[in-house]
């Protein structure tokens, strides 16, 4: 969920939808945020007994109200901001903050829309078709040290990250993969599990 795009003053309904959906977990982030997160995540909270990742596209959403927190380096960039610099802002925080941190591999593809993290980021997409990039960036996480690793295709792609590069990532790691984007409907969910990711994002 987005701060930006949800009121939360008016997101029960669709608590109400996740909740009957039984997701295993609530993102709670975005590129650009003009809304404090802890507000949304303490509406989650009110009405829902899910955990609450919380997803920041900078430090200043931070916030100890999530559960935990998917500590990313966009590694698909070269963006050292994104990289190192927001984490050694962030990490004093952190370390007060009694969160689960998950130190998250954030690999972008092209999926045919240039989405918001792309443009805020100022870095490229791994091409569409470019399944060994996006593989060797992957290994270079995990041998980074990073538990997770996350293609993500961004918000409004025309089309899901490929089966293919899908298989092929994760036979290459051993950390989970995560999978968001484009992801339209429950074929397209089950195509990206069948394919080996570990979970899905939706939304």
């Amino acid at each position: 969920m987005d701060p930006d795009n949800y009121d939360p003053e008016n997101i029960t309904t669709l608590l109400n939808i996740n909740s009957n959906c039984s997701p295993d977990f609530i993102f709670v982030g975005g590129s650009l945020i003009s809304v404090n997160p802890e507000i949304l995540i303490l509406k989650i909270k009110e009405n829902i007994d899910i955990p609450v990742v919380l997803f920041p596209g900078s430090p200043l959403q931070l916030t100890d109200k999530a559960d935990s927190i998917l500590f990313l380096s966009l590694i698909s960039g070269r963006n050292p901001e994104l990289l190192i610099g927001n984490h050694v802002i962030a990490a004093p925080f952190l370390k007060q903050m009694d969160i689960e941190i998950i130190p998250t591999g954030y690999i972008l593809i092209n999926c045919g829309t240039k989405t918001s993290v792309e443009y805020m980021s100022q870095t490229d997409a791994v091409p569409y078709t470019k399944v060994d990039i996006a593989t060797a960036t992957a290994i270079a996480g995990e041998m980074l040290g990073l538990k997770l690793i996350y293609l993500e295709g961004g918000s409004g792609a025309s089309r899901p990250i490929s089966m293919e590069m899908i298989k092929i990532v994760k036979q290459a790691i051993t950390v989970p993969l995560i999978v968001g984007g484009g992801l339209r409907g429950p074929a397209d969910i089950e195509k990206a599990y069948e394919a080996g990711a570990d979970m899905v994002v939706l939304g």
